[in-house]
C-alpha cells in the first residue's frame, strides 16, 4: 500500500510539472549565473585585467634630477643644478594603442561569455538528466508496485497450495531485483543534483519535473550555422583575436616614431646662474624591426588559428546535428513500434488469465522493460544532444 501512495504522488506531481519544462530550467539557470562561484572569480579576473590593460597606455612618471656640489675651490659658490623632465610616447602611439586596449577590452568579455556559456551548458545538461531520472524513478516505482502485487498474489497462492515454489521465488526475486534497480536509480538522482549544486555554489536546488516537452525537432543546419556565426562567444573569440593581431601590428608600425622628452633645467650658482627648456628625441634603432616581424607573424598566426578553430567548431557541429537527426529518426520509429505493441497491458491480461506462466511472463515483461528503457535513454540523448547543438542560444 505504501508503494501505491508513493506512485499516486508521484503521478500528481508529474500532472504539475510537466508542462513546465522550459521555465523551470531558465529560472535555476538564471539562478546558477547569479551563485555560480567560478563565474564570479572569473568576472573578477577579467575585471583586473582590464585595469591592467589601461595601465598600459598613460604617460611615464616624470623625472627630477639634482645636482648640488659643495666640494672644490669654485669662488662663486657651490654649484646646484635641477632638472625636470617628461618623456612621452610619439601622440599616434597612444591612439593605436588605446584602439588596441579597446579590442583586447572586447576579448575578454568574449572570455567570459565563453565561460559563461561552459558553465550554463553543464549545468543545463545535469538538469537535464536529472529530470529523466525524476522519470525513469517514477516508471520504475509503477514497475515495483506491479511486482509487488504479483509476489503477494503468488504469496497466497503458495499458501493455499495453488502454485509451486518456483513460481514463488521468481515473483519475489523480480519484486526484490526493481526494489534494488530503484535504488540505483535514487542514487544516480542524488548525484546528478549534487552535480547541480556545485554549479550553484553549494546551495541545493529542488527539481520536480519528471517528463520533458519532447520537442525534439530543430531548424535547418544552414540557419543554425548562421545564427552560431551571429551568436557563439567561441567563434566571435577567435574572429577578435584576429582583430587584436591586426591592431598590434599598427601598433608596431607607430613605434618606430622617436619617442619625445621636454622639461626644465636650471643650472649655477646662487649669485650667477641659467635656466630654461630642456627637449629631447630618442632614436629608434635597435629593435623595433623585429618587433614588427614578432607582429606580423602572430598576425598571420591568428588568421590560420581562427579559420581552423572555425572549421573544428563547424566540423563538430555537424557532427552532433547528424547525430541528432540520425537518433531522431530511429527514435520515431522505436516509440512507435513500441506504443503498438501495448505489450505490458497485454502481458498482464495473459497471465492473469492463466494463459502463460509466470516464468514466461516475466521473461516478455523484462524485455519489453529493456525496451521501454532504451527509448528513455534515446529522449534523453536527444534533449542532451539538442542543448549541444543549440547552445549559443544559451
Amino acid at each position: 500500500m505504501r508503494q501505491k501512495a508513493v506512485v499516486a504522488f508521484c503521478i500528481c506531481l508529474a500532472s504539475g510539472f510537466t508542462l513546465a519544462q522550459t521555465n523551470d530550467i531558465q529560472t535555476i539557470l538564471q539562478k546558477i549565473e547569479q551563485n555560480n562561484v567560478e563565474l564570479k572569480g572569473f568576472g573578477k579576473y577579467v575585471e583586473g585585467k582590464t585595469f591592467a590593460l589601461k595601465s598600459t597606455n598613460v604617460l611615464p612618471n616624470p623625472e627630477v634630477g639634482a645636482y648640488y656640489l659643495p666640494f672644490g675651490n669654485n669662488l662663486s659658490g657651490n654649484y646646484t643644478e635641477v632638472q625636470v623632465s617628461q618623456t612621452f610616447e610619439f601622440p599616434t602611439v597612444y591612439s593605436a594603442r588605446r584602439e588596441l586596449i579597446s579590442k583586447q577590452q572586447v576579448l575578454l568579455g568574449l572570455e567570459y561569455e565563453q565561460k559563461r556559456q561552459e558553465i550554463l551548458l553543464e549545468s543545463k545538461m545535469a538538469i537535464q538528466k536529472v529530470i529523466a531520472l525524476n522519470k525513469l524513478e517514477l516508471v520504475e516505482l509503477q514497475r515495483l508496485n506491479l511486482a509487488q502485487t504479483l509476489f503477494e498474489q503468488n504469496q497466497k497462492l503458495f499458501d493455499k497450495g495453488e502454485t509451486g515454489i518456483l513460481e514463488l521465488n521468481k515473483a519475489k526475486i523480480s519484486y526484490m531485483k526493481l526494489q534494488f534497480l530503484l535504488q540505483q536509480i535514487q542514487v544516480d538522482k542524488q548525484n546528478a543534483l549534487l552535480e547541480v549544486k556545485n554549479f550553484n555554489a553549494g546551495e541545493s536546488i529542488e527539481i520536480m519535473q519528471d517528463g520533458f516537452s519532447n520537442d525534439f525537432l530543430l531548424p535547418d543546419k544552414a540557419s543554425i550555422w548562421q545564427e552560431k556565426i551571429a551568436l557563439s562567444p567561441t567563434l566571435k573569440y577567435y574572429t577578435q583575436a584576429e582583430g587584436v593581431a591586426n591592431q598590434q601590428v599598427s601598433l608596431t608600425k607607430t613605434k618606430a616614431l622617436p619617442d619625445l622628452t621636454v622639461g626644465y633645467n636650471y643650472q649655477g650658482f646662487s649669485s650667477d646662474n641659467v635656466s630654461g627648456l630642456y627637449a629631447g628625441v630618442s632614436l629608434p634603432i635597435w629593435g623595433n624591426k623585429l618587433r614588427k616581424s614578432a607582429a606580423q607573424s602572430n598576425y598571420i598566426f591568428s588568421k590560420s588559428n581562427s579559420a581552423a578553430k572555425a572549421q573544428t567548431i563547424k566540423s563538430e557541429f555537424d557532427v552532433q546535428f547528424n547525430k541528432h537527426q540520425s537518433l531522431l529518426k530511429v527514435y520515431n520509429q522505436y516509440s512507435g513500434a513500441l506504443e503498438a505493441l501495448n505489450s505490458e497491458n497485454l502481458l498482464l491480461k495473459a497471465y492473469q488469465l492463466g494463459e502463460i506462466a509466470f516464468s514466461e511472463y516475466y521473461i516478455e515483461l523484462e524485455f519489453y522493460y529493456n525496451a521501454y528503457d532504451a527509448l528513455l535513454d534515446m529522449e534523453l540523448q536527444l534533449h542532451l544532444l539538442k542543448t549541444q547543438i543549440l547552445n549559443h542560444q544559451l
